[in-house]
């Protein structure tokens, strides 16, 4: 959902991270991880934005949208974006965000049962999956992979340092990711503060990552 960069609490095992943790985090800010202020976010949203191997998307799902500022630059890279969070505090101001931008819907849903019954050339899945077990990561991966279209693209981004009330860390999520047999990884970027991991699902299955790059799309190599 957001960047979690001071949380307290004692660390989840066999369940997810609680819609309280959620709750608690808006009832104080409006931007309780200061998205839309913080160079880290700023930087980390461009990376984000410059990994994603298409120029434009047909249509684009974001859920864990938290206040909408990654939402906004996604906007300019989709002709249309659905983006949804379980917090209707954050939503409110997503909405605000995002209001002169009406090719963007704005939802509450709670994953992974209210995936919606849409088809996506992307999906983005930042800051989002350590909040669920392993369990609750497969499915929203198998999710994703059900609603994304032939030669679309799943673009994953998760802070890497330790966090109480995660359920997971970034680099077990991204392991799994990994490991989907649909998926093929087509870019990764490392850094101390988090991982960043691009996937295609091939309209061929079994083509090489190598045939799947930007340069081989465009008859480059």
């Amino acid at each position: 959902m957001t960047t979690p960069h001071a949380t307290t609490g004692a660390q989840p095992q066999d369940t997810g991270t609680p819609g309280t943790y959620f709750t608690r985090m808006y009832a104080d800010h409006d931007d309780p991880w200061q998205l839309a202020e913080r160079w880290y976010e700023q930087r980390k949203y461009a990376l984000t934005l410059a990994a994603l191997p298409e120029p434009v998307y047909r249509s684009a799902f974001e859920p864990g949208c938290s206040v909408g500022v990654l939402s906004a630059m996604l906007a300019d890279r989709c002709q249309a974006l659905l983006s949804c969070d379980r917090e209707e505090r954050a939503l409110a101001q997503a909405r605000v965000r995002l209001a002169q931008l009406p090719h963007v819907q704005v939802e509450h849903r709670l994953l992974p049962d209210d995936w919606p019954a849409k088809s996506f050339d992307l999906i983005v899945l930042s800051e989002l999956l350590y909040y669920f077990t392993a369990a609750a990561t497969a499915d929203i991966l198998d999710r994703a992979v059900h609603s994304l279209e032939p030669g679309g693209t799943v673009l994953l981004v998760h802070w890497r340092h330790p966090v109480a009330d995660h359920a997971r860390s970034a680099e077990a999520v991204h392991d799994q990711a990994r490991s989907h047999p649909a998926l093929v990884r087509i870019a990764a970027h490392t850094e101390p503060d988090f991982l960043l991991d691009v996937f295609s699902r091939p309209e061929q299955p079994g083509t090489p990552a190598a045939r799947l790059s930007v340069a081989a799309l465009e008859g480059l190599t």
